[in-house]
């Protein structure tokens, strides 16, 4: 078995590494995520996973370029349904590099993030993996994801606040600016 990971991130793909290599599988990182922004947030998530790779020597393929316009061209008509879409780009791009490079199957670290829509992710993975001919390896990675940021920060990994996505960043504000509001109504 060849194993394609995608990764989002370096502290995301810690247990996941880890998972995998314990079941004898030895992945290949894979990194592709134009829906990361802004472009210093791109850059740093990289950076750190690149690090990170040389450290526990994973082969790691950075695979395409900072994406805003082609990820804001995908999901700019249902931006409250973007998180479908944004699965699909990177699972069908992982799917066709692993059909295209002899790669029998591939996974991702988003599967270790209980915040993310597992079944919704299950799906896009398998069309993907349908599409280009390539198995989907599910891995639920979710419990050990506490334990895995736990290691980040033991390691000092660069750890974002956000999924990635400019949208999701706002979302972040809009709660962090609510809380205070609510706060002082309630007290």
């Amino acid at each position: 078995m060849k194993v394609l990971l995608h990764i989002c991130c370096a502290p995301c793909s810690i247990m996941c590494i880890e998972t995998l290599r314990n079941e004898g599988i030895e992945p290949v990182g894979f990194w592709d995520n134009v829906n990361i922004h802004p472009y210093t947030e791109y850059r740093e998530r990289k950076n750190t996973l690149v690090e990170y790779a040389k450290t526990i020597d994973l082969e790691l393929i950075v695979h395409g370029e900072y994406g805003l316009r082609p990820f804001v061209q995908e999901v700019v008509d249902d931006i409250d349904g973007r998180c479908v879409k944004c699965y699909r780009m990177r699972f069908r791009t992982a799917a066709q590099y692993a059909a295209e490079n002899g790669f029998t199957h591939f996974t991702s670290t988003l599967f270790v993030s209980p915040y993310q829509n597992h079944e919704l992710m299950i799906r896009e993975a398998e069309a993907a993996a349908a599409e280009f001919g390539v198995q989907f390896l599910h891995r639920d990675f979710r419990p050990w994801f506490r334990e895995g940021q736990d290691k980040a920060r033991e390691l000092g990994l660069y750890m974002q606040k956000y999924c990635g996505c400019v949208f999701s960043e706002e979302d972040r504000y809009k709660k962090r600016k609510k809380k205070p509001r609510q706060e002082a109504q309630n007290a």
